[in-house]
C-alpha cells in the first residue's frame, strides 16, 4: 500500500529561486534513492483563516509563501529505508546546515500517511 510523506513550509519570496534549486535537488535525490514520485506546490490560493490554515500552520510572514508537497513510496517501510538513504546523502548536507537553507525549517510541518482512500 503507498504511503505519503507530506510537508509545508513558509519560505521567503526572495529567496523562492533557490527553494526551487534546491526542491529541485531533493527530488532528483529522493527519487534516485526509490522514492515513487516528488512534488512541490507553491501557494496561489491560500488565505489565512480566522482558526486554522496553511498559513497560520507555519507562521508566515507578509514576505513569505507557503509551499505544500509530498513525496510518495511504494510502503512506510520503502520510506523509512529511502528516507535513511537521503538523509545520509552528501548531496543534501546542506539540508541539514539550517544556516544555509532558502527556508525556516523550524516552521515546516511533516508527517508520514497511510492511504486512506484510492478513487
Amino acid at each position: 500500500m503507498a504511503y505519503v510523506d507530506g510537508f509545508i513550509v513558509a519560505v521567503p519570496k526572495k529567496n523562492l529561486a533557490a527553494y526551487t534549486k534546491l526542491s529541485r535537488l531533493c527530488g532528483k535525490v529522493w527519487r534516485e534513492h526509490g522514492a515513487l514520485d516528488y512534488r512541490e506546490w507553491v501557494a496561489d490560493d491560500v488565505k489565512p483563516g480566522k482558526w486554522t490554515s496553511f498559513p497560520r500552520a507555519v507562521k508566515k510572514k507578509p514576505n513569505e509563501t507557503v509551499v505544500f508537497a509530498w513525496i510518495t513510496y511504494k510502503s512506510r517501510a520503502a520510506r523509512d529505508r529511502i528516507n535513511a538513504r537521503v538523509m545520509a546523502d552528501p548531496r543534501l548536507k546542506v539540508l541539514m546546515d539550517a544556516s544555509n537553507a532558502p527556508f525556516d525549517a523550524k516552521r515546516m510541518i511533516y508527517g508520514g500517511f497511510a492511504s486512506l482512500v484510492k478513487v
